[in-house]
């Protein structure tokens, strides 16, 4: 029996001052599709989102949904008028019996319920935003960049839930672990064409290259034949002329052919200045402490930084990432300890509220007003890698047209807006490239050409971010703040740090099993544990060890992308025990390393 779809789009066309963002586009989503989507920053992805919402009218065309199933639409920045609280949007919208969705969604996400919204942060509200459609669980979920303000922890309890959901969903995100974690069929964006491929977000850039290597050798083809027919036309024309019309004009609509080609967007022509080398030794600090009111930001912390070292900091938000980070440059003073820098250093900065853009000023002006930029008596140049180019020629190689060049910074979109940072940025030469969340909002093409900056830099990095895979391809050393004071150094990127992390755990472990009869022997004198708390710590190790065979073991079943349609009872059955066990899991854990710090403390 035919599924019926969740949404059915047929002969959708849209234009935005006069150029068509799609036209006659066909589209649908069964249920159960996991879906990224996926284009060029500028392509129309959220435009499309949009108009799947029902929330953007196209200009011609059909969007059925059928009755008794609902869509969800996570704003980027949604409208909260008329409520008081965080909380009292979130659950607009929920029955009574059902606001636990919004409490149990809150937590995952980290964000209070009680903050008002005149208040919140964006990415609060975005959080907020996040949670409602969460808890009111429609049929199918379109969520625009829903890892943009949440941290590493934030991102993988999103992971885990709509890993364990039954509702379709469409994603977009510059987050590629999480779609290659979470999708199984890609919709790409390119110049106005929607194309789909069954396959999820993992096989896509070696579709895409292979979409445009085609394109490029039928680009080719086609420019040999206009020659060779143009060749004819010159040399024969005149003693054939009654005779080959038609093929005259054959001969202009392959050239019409060629005009109507839409050119690919190239890559940003973005390069890192390195500037003048510094000492060998950047940064050097000793046994720093510091704490705010009673929150520990880091306790008798160590940390050499030499010339050259791509340095990751990550953690929750709110445990103090940009605090040390501060610290380290000598922008704020530790409790307790010091910190040494360098010598010759020119320090460039990323900061993730972009605060470094006035959203009032045009580009233009953004640039040209840049004391590091300005060149004396010349209103239309900057000055870049001490060299002056015009204004309009630096736009265009970081992907700006040139009638944008008079446009508010505040009409830019998140990715427009990081693009324009990153072109006042490298327009300074520098040898201490500090980058607070870089990753947001830009697209992979741009995201993959970051990397490859950094890769060449002569210079030394530091670097927060909660993009994994970012992080794994770009740093060399993890900096875990895990709260509480706790600043643990790790070799390597992300994966480096889980990997390593997981050795200590087992070692722990290990230690604990080899040590019984003396922790036995040692256990009386701790009077902080009751004698079920000390038989409970003992039995916690094993009962974790079983609990995370367990999910692997589901996992792996969960990831055939025929089970959901194959067997859907066993896909359920198998979808409600691995959201049990997780919650199982992440109890115990909390409970061994409660009666852990207990007993150390007794």
């Amino acid at each position: 029996m035919a599924r019926i779809p969740l949404l059915q789009m047929s002969g959708i066309s849209l234009t935005f001052g006069g150029n068509p963002v799609f036209s006659e586009l066909d589209l649908v989503v069964q249920p159960g599709d996991r879906v990224a989507l996926v284009g060029r920053n500028g392509s129309g992805k959220s435009t499309l989102m949009k108009v799947m919402a029902g929330l953007v009218e196209a200009d011609q065309g059909d969007i059925v949904v059928p009755p008794g199933k609902s869509v969800g639409y996570m704003e980027q920045d949604p409208g909260m008028e008329g409520f008081a609280t965080l909380g009292d949007y979130a659950s607009s919208g929920l029955e009574p019996g059902e606001l636990y969705k919004v409490e149990r969604a809150g937590e995952g996400l980290k964000f209070d319920p009680d903050r008002a919204v005149e208040t919140a942060s964006g990415g609060e509200r975005r959080r907020a935003a996040l949670a409602k459609l969460m808890a009111e669980a429609p049929d199918l979920m379109l969520l625009d960049e829903p890892t943009n303000h949440l941290d590493i922890e934030a991102i993988a309890w999103v992971e885990r839930e709509l890993g364990a959901t039954r509702a379709a969903y469409v994603l977009i995100s510059h987050d590629r672990a999480f779609l290659r974690a979470l999708t199984r069929a890609t919709l790409w964006i390119d110049r106005g064409m929607v194309r789909r491929q069954e396959q999820g977000f993992e096989a896509f850039e070696t579709w895409r290259d292979k979409v445009w290597d085609e394109e490029d050798q039928q680009r080719h083809k086609l420019n040999r034949l206009i020659k060779s027919e143009a060749k004819w036309a010159v040399e024969g024309i005149s003693a054939r002329r009654k005779r080959n019309q038609g093929r005259v004009r054959a001969l202009q609509a392959l050239r019409a052919e060629k005009a109507a080609q839409i050119k690919r967007q190239g890559s940003a022509a973005m390069t890192l200045d390195a500037g003048p080398k510094s000492g060998r030794k950047v940064i050097e600090a000793k046994g720093l402490s510091k704490s705010f009111d009673a929150q520990q930001i880091v306790r008798n912390f160590d940390l050499l930084v030499q010339r050259g070292d791509r340095v990751a900091f990550v953690g929750p938000n709110g445990v103090g990432k940009t605090t040390l980070l501060k610290m380290l440059l000598g922008q704020e003073q530790p409790d307790e300890g010091s910190v040494t820098l360098g010598t010759n250093l020119e320090v460039a900065v990323f900061d993730q509220t972009r605060a470094q853009l006035d959203p009032e000023m045009s580009l233009w002006d953004s640039l040209t007003g840049d004391p590091e930029m300005r060149v004396s008596g010349k209103a239309d140049q900057v000055m870049v890698g001490g060299q002056p180019k015009h204004v309009v020629g630096y736009l265009k190689e970081f992907l700006f047209e040139e009638a944008q060049a008079r446009a508010a910074v505040k009409s830019l979109s998140g990715g427009e807006k990081a693009r324009l940072l990153l072109a006042k940025l490298m327009a300074k030469p520098s040898n201490l490239l500090v980058l607070d969340e870089p990753t947001n909002d830009l697209d992979v093409e741009t995201l993959d050409l970051l990397q490859e900056l950094l890769d060449d830099y002569d210079g030394t990095v530091l670097l927060v971010s909660h993009d994994r895979d970012f992080l794994d391809r770009v740093a060399t050393t993890t900096i875990a703040m895990e709260g509480n004071g706790r600043a643990t150094v790790y070799a390597g990127g992300w994966s480096d740090y889980i990997a390593q992390r997981g050795e200590v755990a087992e070692k722990k472990v290990e230690k604990s099993k080899l040590s019984k009869p003396k922790v036995k022997q040692e256990s009386q004198t701790k009077s902080g544990l009751s004698f079920s708390e000390k038989h409970r710590l003992e039995k916690l190790p094993a009962e974790i060890a079983r609990l995370e065979a367990e999910i692997g073991k589901l996992e792996d079943l969960m990831s055939d992308p025929e089970l959901f349609t194959r067997e859907p009872v066993k896909f359920q059955k198998a979808t409600e025990a691995l959201v049990e066990r997780q919650e199982k899991l992440a109890a115990a854990e909390e409970e061994w390393l409660t009666l852990e710090e207990k007993a150390e403390g007794a």
